[in-house]
């Protein structure tokens, strides 16, 4: 087995597109997050959720607020042509939210039965509307503006944060840094031109000064009122330090330094070895990286997650697509084989539930799981990582060879070979299946094997060979 481990001689980074390019990376300073991080890497499998006011409107989150473009920032609705007006109403929202079949129960149990390990929930997104009982701000949910504040529920992220807890989830905070209902990220004074502060911060530090206190304060109250919490998962990345070179590109010389130390140190002082994830900014911050909406194309020797959407949206739309079942444990496969986490998102509406075909998903998922979990938990990248059609797992001595069918018809081939060594094999079996074991044989330098001729295999999302080594 030994000669079937990997060696990483460099680090990488992730881009959108899924290509990896070096960068060096930081592991945490802080001995229990190091372990914690080692916990998480073996989970393999995660739920994200954006929730907000937005999902009233089945629109993007946040996103038509910022006058970018026309394309991902665009508005829609009788409000589209007048942005002040537009800006007026998206956040009057507040004052119709009222999720009243929110029920986070039925969400924890949905996730824990389709093998997730781990959740993510959008405490805040860049609009600021704030889905925790903050006291800095009376834009959230438990505003007597917002009628869900009546709710026995209406402290949202409490109660998922408890369901989940109460499933043995380990739970995260997603926390946007930008603030755009802040005063002092866009200052109603001028109009804002992009996602970044719309004032010169050299010229009005003060303000500035007071964006950070307000932030920090509110992921405080995060780390501090809410019961163990596993992760902080900061988004915004554009809200940091930047270089010489990035200053010049950028409308006001703009150094959007938070005190990510300070907030990594307060945030463990309340949660020891909580994993701390400043998406997209390089450093200790940044526990593991996080490539959004795509897979990089091949092992990454650093700790990642792919965070991905169930369907096409973050947020909820109306009669969105969902991936299908069989895509989406793939997904699954691809990712852990590659060394990382999966992080799929999945989005309420605006009266607090999930999609049909969310659960339906989920139920086929968890199916899937309950026969094959052993080859994705706890388990390590194995050279090739993939072959043809196959990608592999190693677990100690055992290796995991899932089929990945390239269409709906196709069933796993009676006779395959994979690039393993034939002399240390010991025993080959086909998870799910009582009693199949496969033949196997040299062939050049790969194994063959083999199906018995009486058994007929059934479709599956993916099948998984079982290949037994030696020590």
């Amino acid at each position: 087995m030994k000669k079937y481990l990997f060696l990483a001689a460099i680090l990488f980074s992730v881009t959108h597109a899924g290509k990896a390019q070096a960068q060096q990376y930081f592991p945490p300073d802080d001995s229990l997050a190091k372990e914690n991080l080692k916990q998480w890497q073996g989970y393999k499998f995660g739920l994200l959720m954006h929730w907000g006011t937005y999902s009233q409107w089945g629109i993007v989150e946040s996103w038509s607020l910022c006058p970018e473009d026309e394309g991902w920032c665009a508005r829609r609705g009788p409000y589209a042509s007048n942005y002040d007006e537009y800006k007026k109403q998206y956040e009057a929202l507040q004052t119709t939210f009222n999720p009243t079949q929110f029920n986070p129960t039925k969400w924890a149990n949905a996730a824990a039965n389709a093998g997730m390990k781990y959740m993510i929930f959008t405490t805040k997104h860049h609009d600021g509307f704030c889905m925790f009982d903050t006291k800095q701000t009376d834009y959230k949910v438990t505003s007597d503006l917002c009628p869900f504040s009546t709710h026995p529920k209406a402290n949202i992220t409490a109660e998922i944060f408890d369901a989940f807890r109460k499933k043995n989830f380990w739970v995260g905070a997603y926390f946007s840094k930008p603030d755009w209902h802040s005063e002092n990220y866009w200052w109603p004074y001028f109009p804002p031109a992009d996602r970044n502060p719309n004032y010169d911060i050299t010229k009005y530090p003060q303000r500035w000064q007071k964006f950070k206190q307000y932030t920090f304060h509110q992921i405080e109250e995060l780390m501090s009122d809410y019961g163990s919490v596993n992760i902080l998962w900061l988004d915004g990345g554009w809200v940091r330090p930047k270089t010489a070179q990035e200053l010049e590109k950028v409308r006001f010389k703009n150094n959007q330094d938070i005190d990510m130390a300070g907030i990594s140190a307060m945030a463990r002082k309340h949660q020891p070895g909580i994993l701390v994830v400043d998406r997209d900014v390089p450093g200790k911050n940044q526990n593991y990286l996080t490539p959004e909406q795509s897979i990089p194309d091949s092992l990454l020797p650093y700790p990642w997650e792919t965070c991905m959407t169930a369907a096409t949206s973050w947020s909820w739309v109306k009669n969105d697509q969902y991936k299908s079942s069989k895509k989406l444990v793939q997904t699954l496969i691809t990712v852990v084989s590659r060394g990382g986490n999966l992080l799929l998102n999945i989005a309420p509406d605006a009266n607090g539930k999930w999609d049909d075909t969310a659960y339906a998903r989920l139920e086929e998922i968890g199916e899937w799981m309950k026969v094959n979990g052993v080859a994705i938990y706890n388990t390590q990248p194995m050279a090739p990582w993939q072959s043809g059609p196959f990608a592999f797992t190693r677990n100690k001595n055992k290796i995991y060879a899932f089929y990945l069918s390239p269409n709906d018809s196709e069933t796993l081939p009676r006779t395959f070979s994979l690039p393993f060594a034939n002399s240390t094999i010991k025993k080959v079996t086909l998870l799910g299946a009582d009693d199949i074991t496969l033949s196997h044989k040299p062939s050049g330098n790969n194994t063959e094997f083999r199906l018995p001729d009486a058994y007929n295999a059934p479709q599956s999302l993916a099948s998984v060979i079982e290949i037994e080594c030696e020590e």
